[in-house]
């Protein structure tokens, strides 16, 4: 038995991309960009091949564009990345139990207790290197380390199809000069703020008075300076065991924008659906409600939140609380981009109401649910959104995990 934990992180190489390349073999060697449905959608991910032009997650399609005039759009197909994803799941799960999902192209995995019977941490990496390789035909990187925090850290320092061990000796060494937006938990904000304090490499972070980061950033200030030196204790917790659901939220990106309070409801009134579906698959209510709105420059937005008395799940209760914040705020250009979320949540256990007329909307309710969980988005709806051209999201959220939405806000 190792005298440390052994954490391992598997991160898929271009996931969507690589799915894709192997879906149409006309597409492999070639520079290409996954997009959404919409007419005005981002790019989800890019191929190595566009990546070497400059293609980045999150670019316009124009943009993209103007940085690889050869780059080949493929609108994404959700029902490919998760079939794969949940695949790739199950093999992971003969070499430990002990998975932690992060998102639908990356996965913790404590090995620790596997060892007796694989021999090694690296072997189980090449095993399942090569078992996904031979099985989709796509490569990821991997990192091997004593906690989840360097695990990660390790499968991002050599991509594609790298495979990194960061051993507790080298913690130190490696960390010293290691910028601290490679740590994940470093935000762009985060760095910014550190910065401005003179810390720019994990070393410095791990070297800073605890004391002085606590004054700037309150309680994570300690929590900074442990990851400033490599320290993690958070465990590999399998989906199905860890916290209770956080928020449950839904946002889009609108085919164009849109200024008339009709349109802007008729969004709103889809957005609130889904996410009351979501929230009633899972059994949680919640009080609070949180409105964003994104405007057609881009950069100009706002988000407002208000607590309801009581809590609610209903698609038409989340709408109507949704309505009630955008009443409050004047607009001042057009609409690119709506979301709405639902948190402050409590599980609950379902009731049969005392009133018939409360009663036959729940039964209704619970019917729509169900034709919608096995035929998709949108198969019964609302007669107010049969004229709207967007059904849902066209790309499955990043956050995405084939157990469940635990810890993370449903995209």
């Amino acid at each position: 038995m190792p005298e440390h934990r052994i954490c391992m992180h598997i991160d898929m190489n271009a996931f969507f991309a690589s799915v894709e390349q192997q879906a149409n073999p006309e597409l492999q060697g070639k520079p290409i960009a996954v997009v959404g449905g919409g007419g005005r959608t981002v790019i989800t991910t890019s191929s190595y091949e566009a990546r070497a032009f400059g293609v980045k997650t999150g670019m316009a399609k124009w943009e993209a564009l103007r940085c690889c005039p050869q780059l080949i759009i493929v609108i994404g197909d959700n029902k490919k990345y998760t079939y794969t994803s949940s695949r790739i799941m199950e093999m992971m799960k003969e070499y430990t139990p002990l998975i932690e999902v992060f998102s639908i192209d990356e996965a913790w995995l404590d090995v620790t207790h596997s060892l007796s019977i694989f021999g090694t941490a690296e072997r189980i990496a090449y095993l399942l290197k090569a078992r996904i390789k031979e099985s989709f035909g796509i490569t990821c990187s991997i990192g091997i380390a004593p906690n989840k925090l360097l695990a990660k850290l390790a499968s991002d320092m050599q991509k594609p199809d790298g495979l990194t061990v960061i051993k507790p000796e080298d913690v130190e060494r490696i960390l010293e000069r290691m910028p601290i937006k490679e740590l994940c938990g470093i935000g762009k904000n985060m760095e910014r703020h550190l910065n401005m304090m003179s810390i720019y490499t994990c070393g410095e972070l791990g070297r800073c008075d605890e004391a002085r980061l606590t004054r700037k950033f309150g309680i994570i200030g300690s929590r900074l300076k442990q990851m400033g030196q490599g320290v993690d204790d958070s465990p590999v917790t399998p989906n199905e065991e860890d916290d209770e659901v956080k928020s449950v939220g839904h946002s889009m990106t609108l085919r164009q924008d849109v200024s008339k309070r009709g349109d802007i409801l008729k969004y709103l009134l889809q957005l609130s659906e889904m996410v009351g579906r979501r929230a009633r698959r899972y059994g949680v209510s919640g009080r609070t409600i949180t409105l964003h709105v994104r405007f057609a420059d881009f950069y100009s937005s706002f988000g407002k939140q208000n607590t309801l008395k009581s809590h609610i799940n209903q698609s038409d209760e989340i709408y109507k609380a949704a309505i009630a914040i955008l009443d409050t705020t004047e607009l001042p250009q057009p609409v690119r981009q709506l979301g709405v979320k639902l948190s402050n949540l409590k599980y609950q256990a379902e009731q049969l109401s005392l009133f018939q007329e409360m009663q036959k909307k729940s039964d209704a309710i619970k019917a729509m649910d169900s034709v919608n969980d096995r035929f998709g988005e949108f198969k019964v709806t609302f007669g107010s959104l049969l004229s709207s051209e967007d059904k849902g999201s066209h790309v499955i959220s990043p956050a995405w995990r084939p157990d469940g939405i635990r810890n993370v806000a449903v995209k």
